[in-house]
């Protein structure tokens, strides 16, 4: 085999920056790298980590989330082709945390953003609350966003108005008959219900409840919905194909399961008001709840079924040094000898003051 003059290695390099500089051909256009980001919140230890490292396939211990933490996904379309890279988001503390929603939130990132939202199925009569709130910040900051990018392209000249990024149009079909019920989030949103392995024990009629209500939060958003445990194969291949969906843009699948007593499946747009029904409410007199909307009913029924319960999470949020999440042994142990001589200092300061009054 001849051997290459340097001269040659130069000239094959200088090419090779030409081609790139110039824009290539056909081939190099379609290998440009694609980047998205995902944004993943949820019920606080509702296996946030777990379930990413899984669909990330990564085999490594997952550990508490401290407040907002970064990571990312790549993977190639075939052989020597360049890879797609997904930019991922994980906001721990349940709803405690939601201000750093404006983190992953940005201009920058808007046109590519994908939202997952896992709420933890073994713990319902939490799961209203860090739902709505979350929801509620997350599309803030969305709206927020999309007005200010909106208003930068209507300062440069010639700039064409853009749609947001998400809308009933894309999702449903023009003869569906919920188009005009519905309200899309801005962004495409994945719903995830975890633990079903703990959820699946529950009582029949209680399962129903959280099913069919998921499913009618699912729809009103025009969200894809899907119920996963780690502890199955099945089930996290199914989420896992969602979650690439979202993160590289493959298929997701066409699976469709609405039968509460089964993990439910449900792709963006496959289901309808009138398939999900009313809320149940065998213990509940429905005309007796004042609700202004559909969705405010929903919310009266599920919680006199499941009451929600108040966390202490914003409580925590004022002093995140008592979060279990941020612990520190060694740090918490000095920190704690530390406020124990405070503690004997104030009591002795206290005696000498009431000595030197006494004294006076």
């Amino acid at each position: 085999m001849p051997k290459l003059s340097s001269d040659t290695l130069w000239e094959l390099a200088a090419a090779e920056v030409q081609s790139r500089e110039g824009g290539g051909g056909e081939e190099d256009r379609v290998e440009t790298i694609s980047e998205r980001s995902v944004f993943l919140m949820g019920s606080k230890a509702g296996g946030k980590t777990s379930i990413l490292l899984r669909c990330l396939d990564r085999d490594e211990p997952s550990k508490p989330t401290l407040a907002l933490e970064y990571t990312f996904g790549r993977r190639a379309r075939g052989h020597n082709t360049p890879k797609d890279i997904a930019h991922i988001w994980e906001l721990g503390g349940g709803s405690s945390l939601s201000d750093l929603v404006q983190i992953p939130i940005t201009p920058a990132s808007i046109r590519s953003l994908s939202v997952i939202l896992i709420l933890d199925l073994s713990k319902p009569n939490l799961m209203w609350g860090t739902m709505e709130k979350l929801l509620q910040t997350a599309q803030a900051q969305l709206e927020k966003v999309f007005s200010q990018t909106q208003q930068a392209e209507k300062s440069k000249p010639g700039a064409k108005h853009q749609a947001p990024v998400h809308s009933a149009a894309r999702v449903l079909p023009k003869d569906h008959p919920d188009r005009e019920l519905i309200s899309p989030f801005p962004v495409p949103l994945l719903i995830v219900g975890s633990k079903y392995d703990v959820f699946q024990e529950l009582d029949s009629d209680k399962k129903k409840v959280v099913s069919k209500t998921l499913r009618f939060i699912a729809h009103y958003y025009t969200a894809s919905l899907i119920f996963t445990s780690i502890k199955s194969e099945t089930l996290m291949s199914k989420t896992k194909s969602f979650f690439s969906h979202l993160a590289f843009g493959l298929d997701k699948g066409k699976t469709v399961s609405i039968d509460s007593n089964k993990p439910l499946i449900i792709p963006a747009g496959s289901d309808t008001f009138s398939q999900i029904g009313s809320p149940p409410s065998t213990d509940v007199d429905i005309t007796s709840l004042h609700a202004k909307t559909p969705k405010d009913l929903w919310k009266k029924v599920y919680e006199r079924v499941f009451p929600q319960e108040s966390t202490s999470e914003q409580r925590e949020l004022k002093d995140p040094a008592k979060d279990p999440q941020y612990s520190e042994p060694q740090i918490d142990a000095m920190r704690a000898q530390k406020d124990q001589e405070l503690e004997q200092y104030k009591r002795d300061a206290a005696k000498s003051w009431k000595g030197l009054k006494l004294e006076t």
